[in-house]
């Protein structure tokens, strides 16, 4: 998953449901198909992030851990 993503957003220190309505808030903006890679620490995130996806229709392509946080990368519909 280490390809480049269109937008990032920064949700590391945040918990639930902050990661998620953060990263609602950022894919309204944005156009179908760019992605968003979101930076979280909430360990509810890994649960949180794929359920919100299948909620809204947008496409999960993964995660990965990067240090001390992980990274989800979205694909908006």
């Amino acid at each position: 998953m280490t390809s480049p993503a269109d937008h990032e957003l920064d949700a590391t220190g945040l918990l639930c449901p902050l990661p998620v309505l953060k990263a609602r808030k950022r894919l309204k903006s944005m156009a179908p198909g760019e992605t968003l890679r979101i930076l979280a620490t909430d360990p509810a995130a890994i649960i949180d992030i794929p359920h919100f996806c299948t909620e809204q229709g947008h496409a999960f392509l993964g995660h990965e851990t990067r240090g001390t946080a992980t990274a989800y990368l979205i694909r908006r519909r």
